[in-house]
C-alpha cells in the first residue's frame, strides 16, 4: 500500500508580505524619531526654565532677609555664600545644593540687578548657543512665553 502526500503550498510568508511588514515598521519608526527628536531639547528648556524659577524664588527670600537684592557684583554667589553686606543669611543659604546650578547645558547662569527686561532683576540661562542675545535664550522674563 501506498500512500500519496498531498502537496499544497508551504506555511510561510511571501517576498511581498514581508515587504509590506518592513515598510510599515519603518513608517512608524520615522515618525516616532521625529516626534521624540525634540524631546531632549524641550526637557532641557524645561529644566533651566525651572531653575531659574527656583533661584528667583531664593532671591526673593534674599530680599526679603536683607531689604535689597544682591549687586550684578555678588550675583547668584550670594545665594550660596554669605555677601559681607548681608545683614540676615540662613546659615545653610539660600539654595538647597549649597552651589548655584549650571545651566542644562553647562554654563553658567547670568544675573543682573537692576533687570533690563522690565523686572527688578533678571536671572537667565544664554540658551543652547551658549551666546546672549537671540531667541534660544531664557529668562525670568520670558519663561512660560
Amino acid at each position: 500500500m501506498m500512500r500519496h502526500v498531498k502537496q499544497g503550498s508551504a506555511a510561510g510568508y511571501t517576498l511581498i508580505e514581508l515587504l509590506i511588514v518592513i515598510t510599515i515598521i519603518g513608517v512608524l519608526l520615522g515618525i516616532a524619531v521625529v516626534n521624540f527628536a525634540g524631546a531632549p531639547d524641550q526637557a532641557r528648556k524645561t529644566a533651566a526654565e525651572q531653575e531659574i524659577r527656583t533661584m528667583e524664588t531664593a532671591l526673593d527670600m534674599y530680599r526679603m532677609h536683607n531689604a535689597k537684592y544682591p549687586s550684578t557684583e555678588q550675583g547668584l554667589k550670594a545665594l550660596v555664600e554669605k555677601p559681607a553686606d548681608a545683614k540676615n543669611w540662613p546659615e545653610n543659604g539660600y539654595l538647597k545644593d549649597k552651589a548655584v546650578p549650571a545651566d542644562p547645558w553647562g554654563n553658567a547662569y547670568k544675573y543682573l540687578n537692576p533687570g533690563t527686561h522690565g523686572n527688578p532683576i533678571d536671572v537667565f540661562s544664554l540658551g543652547p548657543d551658549g551666546r546672549e542675545g537671540g531667541e534660544d535664550d531664557i529668562g525670568n522674563w520670558n519663561i512660560g512665553k
